[in-house]
């Protein structure tokens, strides 16, 4: 068979070759300074916004965060420190009230340590207060405010005090006893006389003399409320302590509480003034209440202490 159009083996094939690329070797060197410079100013100008934003950002979430958890942190001390003040709160009102029930009932604070403040029930002989050997200034009533309760008009009381002694004589009549008046207002020239003149007659000092009268100024007979008395049926018994063996006296202990009397100076009262049971006063008006009391700032709540001021 004849082998037509067929390469003869004693042919060599002609294959072509095939070009190949040669390995790439090095790699671009372009560097930004290649890069235009406007290009290159874009580009800078661009990245810089984003960096300012990404930093507030990041600051803003900071200062939230802390905020998160300083809060938490702020109540939780604040709770412990009102607990841990509770327990001192809690002792300083316990003091407080185991004070209370020994403070003085008196109407300014009194402190224990003061040197200038008496003890409670010794208010009356006060060191503020305006006493003079025991006795307190009074003034001497308006003359036009008196009237005589003597028939020879010598004895005077004020008007109210007065009306209402008259009125005690006459009870005290109808049931068989004579109240005599003694004395009544008395000037403080007149109490001169009683103290500094009587004082130097009997040889007494000041202190024994004030025992049984108040120095001038001092007196009860100033005020027009006060006055002396005695039994008409016994006169040796006048201005003496025996008085209180009287009927007089008996009368009056019984019933000159009904006509606004009441004795000045019992046995033992805090002015240190002598048993005078012949002395009485006239406290039925608010003028000759607050007279009698108020200048001496005695406790309501306490004993009566009675007045000094014979």
């Amino acid at each position: 068979m004849e082998d037509a159009g067929l390469p003869q083996a004693s042919e060599p094939l002609s294959i072509p070759e095939l070009s190949i690329p040669e390995p790439l070797t090095e790699f671009s060197t372009t560097t930004i300074d290649d890069i235009p410079e406007a290009v290159r100013e874009s580009a800078e100008t661009e990245s810089k916004p984003w960096r300012t934003q990404k930093l507030l950002w990041w600051g803003v979430g900071g200062v939230g965060t802390i905020a998160l958890v300083s809060i938490p942190l702020i109540f939780f001390f604040q709770a412990q420190s009102s607990t841990s003040s509770a327990p001192s709160n809690s002792k300083t009102a316990s003091i407080e009230r185991s004070a209370s029930p020994v403070a003085p009932a008196i109407s300014e604070p009194y402190e224990l340590n003061d040197p200038q403040r008496s003890p409670p029930g010794e208010e009356a002989l006060s060191s503020k207060d305006p006493a003079l050997l025991g006795h307190f200034p009074y003034e001497e009533a308006p003359l036009e405010e008196l009237m005589p309760i003597a028939p020879d008009g010598s004895i005077t009381l004020r008007r109210t005090a007065a009306e209402k002694f008259l009125a005690m004589l006459e009870a005290a009549k109808a049931d068989g006893v004579i109240i005599t008046p003694l004395s009544g207002f008395r000037s403080v020239a007149e109490q001169e006389q009683v103290f500094f003149e009587v004082k130097a007659e009997r040889g007494q000092n000041t202190t024994q003399r004030a025992e049984v009268s108040a120095p001038p100024g001092y007196s009860e007979h100033h005020t027009g409320y006060a006055i002396d008395v005695g039994d008409g049926y016994f006169p040796d018994t006048n201005l003496q302590p025996s008085f209180e063996r009287t009927r007089t006296f008996q009368w009056l202990q019984q019933n000159a509480a009904f006509y606004s009397f009441e004795m000045s100076f019992p046995q033992g009262n805090a002015q240190g003034v002598n048993y005078e049971p012949w002395h009485w006063r006239y406290v039925g008006d608010r003028t000759s209440l607050e007279t009698f009391y108020r200048a001496k700032n005695l406790n309501p709540q306490e004993e009566f202490a009675p007045s000094p001021g014979s």
